[in-house]
Formats: structure tokens, C-alpha cells, sequence
């Protein structure tokens, strides 16, 4: 895996993991009964931006490692799929 390979690869594994992450905590003005005039009922009281960030990034490292073992490993080239193309 190259270097560009492998920038691209954390890029679309930390954005997916970050939108597994965002949602986890989140209080709408609703539920907390703090609802600013104007705003949206459901946004959130305090989305903690940084720390789902922070999460993120460290989930993301520890996925990436494991990503990056699996290609460079040759693991997948090690198992057999001729039974996907019916033969």
C-alpha cells in the first residue's frame, strides 16, 4: 500500500467511522426542555464536536492498522473464490 493509498484509506474509514460516532450522546433541546426561540427543536444542547473527534480518530488508527495488515498480508489473496464464479 502506498502512501497516497493509505492517506485515502484512513480519510474514507475515519468519515464513516465518524458518522457511526456522531449520533452517540446527543440530547435534542426537546428532551432537555431548552428549546432557543427560532432554533430547531431537535438540535442538540451540546454536540461535543472535539471529543466525537478525538473518539473518531482513535477508533479510525485502530481500524486503518488492521486494514492495512489485511492488504499487506495477502490474506485475501490466500482464499479461495472460485466459489463465487460458480466454478
Amino acid at each position: 500500500m502506498g502512501i497516497a493509498t493509505g492517506i485515502v484509506t484512513f480519510i474514507i474509514i475515519w468519515w464513516a467511522t465518524f458518522f457511526a460516532v456522531l449520533p452517540f450522546g446527543v440530547r435534542g433541546q426537546w428532551e432537555d426542555d431548552e428549546v432557543v426561540e427560532g432554533s430547531e427543536p431537535g438540535a442538540p444542547v451540546a454536540p461535543g464536536l472535539l471529543r466525537k473527534a478525538a473518539i473518531t480518530t482513535g477508533i479510525s488508527c485502530i481500524l486503518w492498522v488492521i486494514t492495512y495488515f489485511v492488504i499487506t498480508s495477502g490474506i485475501l489473496t490466500k482464499i479461495p473464490f472460485d466459489w463465487l464464479y460458480g466454478t
